[in-house]
Formats: C-alpha cells, sequence, structure tokens
C-alpha cells in the first residue's frame, strides 16, 4: 500500500471585502500622511472639477440671459460709401423693414449733434461721452428696455423737451431718480428727465445715451432724421434669412452701405474667450492632478520600505505575492478616492460659492464629477502599482533580516 504523496497547502483566499479591510489598516496607521498625499490629489480635482463647474454655471447664466433678452434681435447700422465715407440709412428705412414678413417689430434711433451736460455751467468739453439721440416710443417694445426709474417716452412726452437716461450716463450726470424737478443741460435747454433705464447687454449703446423723442430732436436739435441704428426682432426661424436680406431692404441701391450684425453673436463670443481660459486652468487642474499622484507614489514607496517586517511575516505566514500585491495596490486605490471624493466635494464648494455670489445657477456636470473620480482611480492605480510589484517581489527572509 503506497502512501500518498503529502499535498501542497493553499493559501487562504482574501475576499474584496478582506482586501479593502486590510488596504484600509494600512492607511489608518500613517493618518497625516496619508492626509497630505490625500490633499494633493483633492487639489487637482478640485481645480478640475471648479473650472468646469464655474464655466457651466457662466454658461446656463448666458442661456439665461440670451432667453430673456432674445436672441432674434438683428440691428443694422451705416456702413461705408465706396469712396470710405461714412452712408446713412434712409429715413423710411423702418417701414422698409417693417414690411418683411418674418419681422415681428422694428424701431430705430438716430444719433444728433447735440452734447448734454448736468447743468449749464459744465465746460463744453467734457460730455463724458455721453451721445444724444433720437427714439422711436416703440424701443423698449423691440430692444427689451427695462425702465427702473420713472417711465418710457409717450406720445406726449416725444414731442417735448424730455429726455430718458441710459444707465451708465444716469451714473456719469449724477441722476438718480427721474421726475418732473429733475432736470439736465441738453443742446442749449434744459431737458426733463422722465425716465432712466437699465443695463442692456444685447444694445449696449443705449448705455451711455440720452435719448429724446423723434419729433422734438427734429424741432429742438435740427435732427436730420436719418436713423443710424435699426432694431429687428425676428421670428426664430427666419433670423438667418432676414440676415440675409436686411441690408438690401433697408438701402436697395447700396446694400453693401448697410453693416448687419447679431448683437446675441458678441455675447457668444465672450463666452468662446472663456472656454477658451477655461481650457487653460483644466490644463492647470491636470498638472495639479498629476503631482497629487505622484504624492501618492512617494507615499506607497516609503510605505513599502517601512513595513518590509509586514510584509516578511505575511509572507511567512503563506500570504501569496499576489495577495502581497493587491493589498498595497488597494491601498493606492482607496488613497486616491479618499482624496477624489474630497476634491469633488471641494469643487461643487467653490463652485456652488462662486455661482451664488456672481448670481448664477450653481451647475456642476455629473460627467465631471464621474470623472474626476475616474481620474483619480486611475491615478491611484499607475502610482501604486510599482510599489506593490515591489512589496510583492520582497523575499520573506530579506524583509525578516531587514526588519
Amino acid at each position: 500500500m503506497t502512501t500518498p504523496a503529502p499535498t501542497r497547502p493553499r493559501a487562504a483566499r482574501l475576499g474584496p471585502a478582506d482586501v479593502i479591510r486590510t488596504g484600509g489598516a494600512g492607511l489608518r496607521s500613517r493618518p497625516m500622511r496619508v492626509f497630505l498625499s490625500a490633499l494633493g490629489i483633492a487639489l487637482g480635482i478640485a481645480a478640475m472639477i471648479g473650472v468646469v463647474g464655474i464655466s457651466t454655471s457662466s454658461q446656463e447664466e448666458l442661456s439665461r440671459r440670451l432667453a430673456a433678452l432674445g436672441t432674434n434681435l438683428l440691428t443694422a447700422a451705416p456702413g461705408q460709401t465706396f469712396d470710405g465715407g461714412t452712408a446713412h440709412l434712409p429715413e423710411a428705412a423702418v417701414g422698409m423693414v417693417g414690411g418683411i414678413d418674418a419681422v415681428e417689430s422694428v424701431s430705430a434711433i438716430g444719433r444728433t449733434r447735440a452734447k448734454v451736460y448736468r447743468n449749464d455751467h459744465v465746460p463744453e468739453g467734457q460730455t463724458g461721452g455721453i451721445a444724444v439721440y433720437a427714439a422711436r416710443t416703440d424701443l423698449p417694445a423691440t430692444v427689451g428696455v427695462d425702465v427702473v426709474h420713472g417711465s418710457w417716452l409717450n406720445a406726449a412726452t416725444e414731442r417735448h423737451p424730455a429726455v430718458v437716461l441710459g444707465a451708465r450716463a444716469a451714473q456719469q450726470l449724477g441722476v438718480y431718480e427721474a421726475g418732473p424737478d429733475v432736470q439736465v443741460w441738453l443742446g442749449g435747454r434744459w431737458f426733463t428727465v422722465v425716465g432712466l433705464l437699465a443695463a442692456n447687454e444685447l444694445a449696449p449703446e443705449l448705455d451711455s445715451a440720452a435719448l429724446i423723442g423723434w419729433p422734438a430732436a427734429g424741432q429742438e436739435l435740427d435732427f436730420d432724421g436719418y436713423p443710424t441704428t435699426i432694431y429687428t426682432r425676428v421670428q426664430e426661424a427666419s433670423v438667418a434669412d432676414v440676415q440675409e436680406i436686411l441690408g438690401a431692404t433697408i438701402n436697395p441701391q447700396n446694400p453693401n452701405e448697410v453693416d448687419v450684425s447679431r448683437p446675441s453673436d458678441a455675447l457668444a463670443a465672450k463666452q468662446a474667450t472663456d472656454d477658451a481660459l477655461s481650457g487653460l486652468l483644466l490644463g492647470l487642474g491636470a498638472v495639479a492632478l498629476l503631482v497629487g499622484g505622484v504624492g501618492v507614489a512617494n507615499t506607497m514607496v516609503i510605505s513599502v520600505l517601512e513595513r518590509r517586517a509586514e510584509i516578511g511575516l505575511r509572507r511567512s505566514l503563506g500570504a501569496t505575492r499576489g495577495q502581497i500585491r493587491t493589498q498595497f495596490l488597494c491601498e493606492s486605490l482607496l488613497l486616491s478616492a479618499l482624496g477624489g471624493l474630497g476634491g469633488v466635494a471641494l469643487g461643487i464648494a467653490v463652485t456652488a460659492g462662486y455661482a451664488g455670489y456672481q448670481g448664477w445657477p450653481a451647475v456642476v456636470p455629473l460627467w465631471a464629477m464621474s470623472g474626476g473620480i475616474g481620474a483619480t482611480l486611475v491615478i491611484g492605480g499607475l502610482a501604486g502599482f510599482f510599489p506593490a510589484v515591489r512589496a510583492a517581489r520582497l523575499p520573506p527572509t530579506e524583509a525578516l533580516a531587514a526588519a
């Protein structure tokens, strides 16, 4: 009868819970080092989340403002003639534009040569850059002008020396309310301030303007009647089509002498500039994340050197190289995950704080948060791979002897 050959003992298997518990015990033994390493990861993720969140919140605010202002506003202004002079828009241009089927409303302003001052004692050269325009009574409905104090020009006040001041013009003139007792010196006579406007992003030229009625401009200021800017509200689906024919409609003989633009495009271009800056900041965040990954790798390498006795003891008790490798790799991933979760929380807090300060809606995309966590796990895996392999390759006798 033959004696069966002795079987080689098998190493006990480590379940997922055992691996996490073992990895967590390694982190708890060095709390300060773990905190500093996780902080490096957290700062990188927070920078990336903050940049994406603030940029997204800014875009959401822009979309909200554009939805309120409308993206269907077109403006037309006189361009240059072939001989280099300044062209002018025909007096009948507003009526011709109003005849386009897709046009919802149309209005205009015309610049005069008059100057406006707080009183008649201000030197003539100190105009403050305030322009005086003749304006139609339907301008607020077309442009979306908001009157913050007083009222807009009406059928009565447009024929008399009454003026409405833009936001910046009112500030420069030191006028903070409208009323029958509030007057400014305009065109060599007193005009009563009947209204003050809020700032307007789609028509910023109105912010530094003093606006009087079209008939009053002709009677009091010898206004020539030519509009200098025509504002046109168009059906959303027909903006591009109307933009193509607007110049020819306003000036059929010389359509090239009319400059047609869409103010909302300027806001979109500004947002594109902000996006370019956000890309730069994202790059800086990625560098910070890389630095954090180096910190994780450094922590794990030092951990292997300091814990050679533990590694040797575990190997002597039957732990396999794979189990040692898994333990240290798990520690690295847990360390990075702690930094990632902290970074996401910090990034959300920064976004919410900045958005609240600016009065924006706070928006942090889900892809940014999940991408931040995923990036930290990748960084942690790469940073911990070499130390984990090095720990697994330590011979038990050498590790115990070195201890």
